[in-house]
């Protein structure tokens, strides 16, 4: 697993949204931007991040942000997902993996004594010009807005 690093230019990147419409790296030029990989729609942990997410983005957007969720789920999956819960930023469809590839969070896991291949959930803060400027690998799902800010202000 060959993971994006601070300091690393995001390479562009063109997916489908939960509704179909595509979405790439250019439409975010200029503009602050935090990319957020979750391994399942409507899994424990993926829920209580997004639900995180939404309840701060008010504050997230106060501070200069937009955001997008990414998992392998399909296009229905991401959109009945953020219907479900009422997300104000859009979810990639990336079935195809170029997204999670590109970034680096495909990979080796273990759990519950079990190994496979799968998404590691971490997060990217990216700057106007595309460049990686904070990394977080250890997601606290409950608390994980608070974890950003941290990062960045």
């Amino acid at each position: 697993m060959n993971t994006l690093k601070e300091g690393d230019k995001v390479p562009n990147f063109s997916v489908n949204d939960q509704d179909g419409n595509a979405i790439s790296l250019g439409d975010y030029k200029g503009k602050k931007l935090i990319v957020f990989f979750y391994p399942a729609a409507n899994t424990p942990g993926c829920t209580a991040e997004v639900c995180n997410l939404r309840d701060n983005y008010a504050e997230l957007k106060a501070a200069g942000y937009e955001l997008l969720g990414v998992s392998a789920d399909t296009e229905k999956k991401q959109g009945n997902f953020k219907n479900k819960f009422e997300l104000p930023f859009p979810l990639l469809a990336d079935v195809d993996k170029k997204v999670i590839t590109r970034f680096g969070v495909w990979g080796h896991k273990k759990f519950m004594g079990r190994e496979y291949e799968g998404i590691h959930r971490k997060t990217f803060v990216i700057n106007e010009e595309g460049i990686v400027s904070h990394v977080i690998d250890k997601v606290k799902t409950k608390d994980h807005a608070a974890q950003i800010l941290a990062e960045v202000n």
